[in-house]
């Protein structure tokens, strides 16, 4: 067994440094990356104040991750078509095409989800809010 395939928790450490510095890239480099952060904080705070259960957490989580992991790749794809072909070319743009697209299935995916996740309590609230009906 090499140094370099030895476990350490070392190494283990600098690998979640190069994953927070990719997360990090990501937000500073693109525009709807911070779309998605803000949409995933409404998302929690809206949550957290209806009250919703663990087993709808479970599915606000899931979407919310489809989303970033979408963006995330989205960007290496960008990042690597860009060093690789600097240059116009229009396989690269298709490429970057496809992987938005990708994202794009999956935040109107997490849309729906997080509407139909969230609606019930959305409505239970209301509700309550109107109190009860007077004839």
């Amino acid at each position: 067994m090499t140094d370099r395939s030895r476990f350490s928790v070392m190494s283990r450490l600098r690998s979640f440094g190069y994953a927070f510095q990719g997360l990090i890239f990501t937000l500073k480099t693109q525009h709807n990356a911070w779309l998605h952060l803000v949409a995933t904080v409404l998302v929690v705070l809206a949550a957290s104040f209806l009250g919703v259960d663990a087993a709808d957490w479970r599915w606000l989580i899931v979407a919310i991750a489809m989303v970033w992991v979408a963006e995330t790749f989205n960007t290496a794809v960008e990042y690597v078509c860009d060093v690789v072909s600097p240059d116009y070319a229009e396989a690269v743009k298709r490429a970057k095409d496809i992987a938005a697209g990708a994202v794009l299935i999956c935040a109107f995916a997490a849309a729906l989800i997080g509407i139909l996740t969230l609606w019930p309590y959305v409505d239970a609230y209301i509700r309550v809010l109107s109190g009860p009906v007077q004839l």
